[in-house]
Formats: C-alpha cells, sequence, structure tokens
C-alpha cells in the first residue's frame, strides 16, 4: 500500500512501501494508520488524503479527521448514510445532484458524497475538509478536479502491477523484496519518461507488442523446416 502526499507544486507524490508481514498479525487499516502517522510526524503538509473503499473505515476515516486533514475516498455502495434524523439509507439508494450531497456517514459524521460512472457502475465518494467553507461549496468541477487526482494514483497502481509486475516476485528475504520494488518503481519510472518524450504512446501497448518482432522472427526461421512434425494422415487400408 502507498500512501501519497501533495507536494507544493500540486503533485501527488508516493510516501513509502510496507512490506506485509502475516506474523504482525495487522490488518491493511493498521498499515494505513501506521503510515499517515509517519508521514506526518515527518512534517508533510499533505492537502488531501485519498484512498479506495478498501481503507474507507470509520476508523481510517476518524483517525484523517483527528488531525485536521481533508480526504475524498471510495465508498463501498452499501455504506449507510443519513439525510433526515433517524433514516438510514444505502448511498446507492441516494438521488445525488452533480454538485453533491450533505450527509451523515454512519459512524463518522458530516460528509459531502458525490457519484459518478465508470463502465455503467456507480461508484460513490465521499468528501471531507476540516474548514467547513471549503467543502461545503465543493462544487462538481472542484470534485472532477480532484477525482482526477485520484484516478491518477489508482493508474499508478494498477500500472506497477499489471506492467511492471511489481508484486511478482520469487525471494522471500526483506532486502530482496525491498530491491524488486525499488526495480518496479524504476521501471515505471523509465516508462513514463519515454512516454513523455513520446518515444512510446502507451505502456500497455508496448507490453503487448514487446515480443512480436521476436516471435515472428522465429516463426518465419523455424516453422518451414518443422513440416515433419505435422500430422500426416494415411488413406484407410482394408485387411
Amino acid at each position: 500500500m502507498t500512501l501519497y502526499y501533495t507536494d507544493p507544486h500540486g503533485r501527488h507524490q508516493p510516501i513509502n512501501y510496507r512490506i506485509y508481514d502475516k506474523t504482525a498479525n495487522k490488518t491493511k487499516n493498521d498499515y494505513f494508520q501506521e503510515m499517515l502517522v509517519e508521514v506526518l510526524a515527518w512534517g508533510l503538509q499533505p492537502a488531501w488524503v485519498t484512498g479506495d473503499s478498501w481503507y474507507s473505515s470509520t476508523a481510517n476515516l476518524k483517525m484523517i479527521k483527528n488531525h485536521h486533514r481533508g480526504f475524498l475516498f471510495a465508498l463501498e455502495s452499501n455504506r449507510r448514510v443519513s439525510v433526515e434524523k433517524g433514516q438510514w439509507l444505502q448511498v446507492q439508494q441516494l438521488a445525488i445532484p452533480e454538485d453533491g450531497s450533505l450527509v451523515y456517514l454512519r459512524g463518522f459524521g458530516t460528509v459531502k458524497v458525490f457519484r459518478t460512472q465508470l463502465k455503467n457502475q456507480p461508484r460513490h465518494y465521499a468528501l471531507y475538509q476540516p474548514n467547513d467553507e471549503d467543502w461545503v461549496a465543493f462544487d462538481r468541477p472542484a470534485f472532477l478536479k480532484l477525482h482526477d487526482q485520484h484516478w491518477q494514483i489508482e493508474q499508478y497502481h494498477r500500472t506497477l502491477k499489471q506492467v511492471c509486475h511489481i508484486e511478482h516476485f520469487q525471494v522471500r528475504q526483506p532486502t530482496a523484496i525491498r530491491n524488486h520494488l525499488f526495480a518496479a518503481i524504476c521501471g515505471y519510472v523509465q516508462l513514463q519518461r519515454l512516454q513523455a518524450t513520446d518515444v512510446i504512446r502507451n505502456c500497455y501497448r508496448l507490453q503487448r507488442e514487446l515480443f512480436n518482432e521476436v516471435i515472428a522472427a522465429f516463426i518465419k526461421a523455424f516453422a518451414p523446416n518443422l513440416g515433419h512434425l505435422n500430422p500426416q494422415f494415411q488413406p484407410p487400408v482394408n485387411a
């Protein structure tokens, strides 16, 4: 899991990687909270903390609030919210306007929820800011800008996993694992550099076509000499 902060130029930067240790008996939320405390202790001042629904537990959201930080987190469609006191609905049942809707998130407090569509599937997000004036008036364009930054982080993780294979390693020692993680991130940086300088257009396309020329050359060189491997059918003979 990676935590991000917004640097002075408005860019979202990865902070640190933690190696999951089963013997520690910690959940992903335990690691999340430890990392948040750690980076704040460094003196970083993140404008927002953002994440997917895996990390939108009530305890995590309350911790961010207690540190006086704003957040944008995805919510599962069955999270309970209330528009009127004593009446609870699943967030998917709400009629949410374009500029969001102020609701009470069960167990947490007041948030502003937004809805987006991805592949015809609704997605819900909870927004919170310590300063009421900053987020109560938070409109659709402001949400879309923040959501775009959130989505760039999602794309970063997807590329690391699917193209740089950060999760595929055959080592067990912590140092070797960290070396693999570092190499995968270096590969990601190199791909982004090539894309920024128009050497490649898309890293996924590069991955798909990486071995096409080698495979084609192999087939061209060896296929003509392998005819004897094709099945040979003989006509039946009556005994």
